[in-house]
């Protein structure tokens, strides 16, 4: 290569091997507009509207958080929630009284009252988790809301409290717009196959094992 067209490549290259502003630019926008392209031509073969069964599960910390954000998000549209929790219960957490400023619009029942290891009484698990679900069970057939979120359900399952042909059953019958999303470890296979969308929290690092931090309000509760 002669020097003149070292001079040309250096040129549109520029400094450092790379290319001018101008050309690196105008590739930039080239890229966006294919996929600005690909993008709207998604959005429009995508046009139906369901009501979906989304399961938060994994061994991760999130699940109950994110299923909080989907309330959050649909109360902020105007629309109803309920939530029934299985398995917590005996406190109110920062999310209870968050959400109480929105009156009417959330419905919120925590009716379990701990953990397995409090309890300790397997056969008052399993009535409460009953209960609780007849609870949920009111709201999944009630056309006025829009998302039910079952917290803690995918415990219940994976403990034996509750059948899962029970649960998919309930589910079937809510209206055809209703959103539910179920929170908790251990979602069955069955369960898995049946939600339309599924994510799994992987736990990585956590401060209560690996340092001895204790439950911090506004993180855990």
């Amino acid at each position: 290569m002669n020097n003149s067209n070292l001079d040309q490549t250096a040129a549109e290259l520029g400094m450092g091997g790379r290319l001018a502003p101008e050309q690196d630019n105008a590739g930039y926008r080239k890229r966006m507009e294919r996929r600005q392209q690909v993008q709207r031509q998604r959005v429009e073969e995508r046009n139906k509207e369901k009501g979906l069964v989304l399961v938060f599960t994994g061994q991760g910390k999130g699940k109950t958080t994110a299923g909080l954000g989907l309330a959050l998000r649909t109360l902020g549209h105007g629309e109803r929630v309920a939530i029934v929790q299985f398995i917590k219960g005996g406190w109110e957490p920062g999310e209870a009284r968050a959400l109480k400023a929105f009156g009417d619009q959330v419905s919120w029942h925590a009716l379990g009252e701990g953990f397995t290891w409090e309890t300790q009484d397997r056969e008052r698990d399993q009535q409460l988790v009953g209960n609780a679900w007849q609870t949920a069970l009111g709201y999944l057939k009630d056309p006025s809301i829009k998302l039910v979120l079952l917290d803690e359900l995918n415990v219940a399952l994976k403990l034996g409290y509750i059948e899962v042909s029970t649960v998919l059953d309930g589910l079937s019958q809510r209206p055809e717009l209703c959103h539910v999303a179920l929170t908790g470890r251990g979602a069955p296979p069955e369960l898995i196959e049946a939600a339309d969308l599924v994510t799994e929290m992987t736990l990585i690092h956590h401060p209560f094992r690996e340092q001895g931090v204790k439950a911090q309000a506004g993180i855990e509760f």
